[in-house]
């Protein structure tokens, strides 16, 4: 599927945690990352809200905040974590509290949380230890729950995405084009049920999902594509050619398409001590 990160093309050989420059490349334009990135659904963030046993959250790989802010309009303090100064500055400027460093090595100071939360992002960070982090910082019946948005725009536009990335972008193989998200994705919700489960501290994993829809036009596509996973770092005239056959792509559809999202969340709460 044609939105899917390319880095995510190589789970097999290597796993995303451990490939630090990529996660560390999507501060390179915080506003525009902030600006376009979808939110996620209010029924979600008010289902992990009432599932946690208080109110203070932690907010693993905040980025610019967009997780953050839903958070703390449902009423809760949140404390946000993470690896790229430039994504912690920017939600900082919103008035967000952020700490920057990796979540596995971040020094809590003694602190702890009712949930520790984490919005497209757990997938950079090591899923075993960082599941064993979040143990040691939650309050007792604490909540670990982690979500991403999956999205998958209509078939035709899928299909017209893929031969512009295929033409562009032939590196990225063809399966990371044309498999359903939701199937390619399931990487990003099995590997962290399994950390938390190799943990040893949390109820077993469930799986909850929430679909909703968001119309584009073709320049607010355009607008987000450069924020995807890996796209910073192609060369300006590789992104520039790829943005123009994407937009010629979308005005072939009629200048605009409505993205199906399904915001998925992978989640346990910290087990009681024997």
């Amino acid at each position: 599927m044609p939105t899917l990160p390319p880095e995510r093309a190589g789970l097999s050989e290597q796993e995303p945690h451990r490939l630090r420059q990529v996660a560390e490349s999507f501060g390179s334009d915080a506003e525009r990352y902030d600006r376009t990135r979808p939110r996620y659904p209010d029924a979600m963030v008010d289902r992990i809200v009432t599932a946690s046993p208080g109110p203070d959250v932690l907010d693993v790989g905040c980025g610019t905040g967009i997780s953050t802010r839903q958070f703390r309009a449902a009423g809760c303090r949140v404390l946000g974590v993470d690896v790229d100064t430039r994504m912690a500055e920017w939600a900082r400027q919103s008035g967000i509290e952020v700490e920057v460093g990796a979540f596995e090595t971040w020094d809590p100071a003694g602190r702890t949380f009712d949930a520790v939360i984490a919005g497209q992002t757990w997938h950079w960070v090591d899923p075993v230890a960082g599941a064993a982090k979040a143990a040691g910082v939650l309050r007792p019946g604490g909540r670990l729950a982690l979500f991403w948005n999956v999205a998958q725009p209509p078939p035709e536009v899928a299909d017209a995405f893929a031969s512009v990335y295929r033409r562009v972008v032939p590196d990225v193989p063809a399966y990371a084009l044309t498999m359903p998200a939701m199937e390619m994705y399931s990487v990003m919700f099995t590997k962290p049920a399994d950390g938390i489960r190799e943990s040893g501290a949390f109820s077993d994993p469930e799986q909850w999902r929430f679909d909703w829809e968001r119309p584009y036009t073709r320049d607010e596509w355009l607008d987000q594509v450069p924020t995807h996973g890996g796209h910073s770092r192609f060369p300006p005239d590789q992104l520039e050619e790829l943005l123009a056959g994407i937009g010629a792509a979308i005005d072939a559809s009629g200048g605009g398409f409505t993205m199906r999202y399904t915001a998925v969340v992978v989640t346990a709460s910290l087990a009681a001590a024997p």
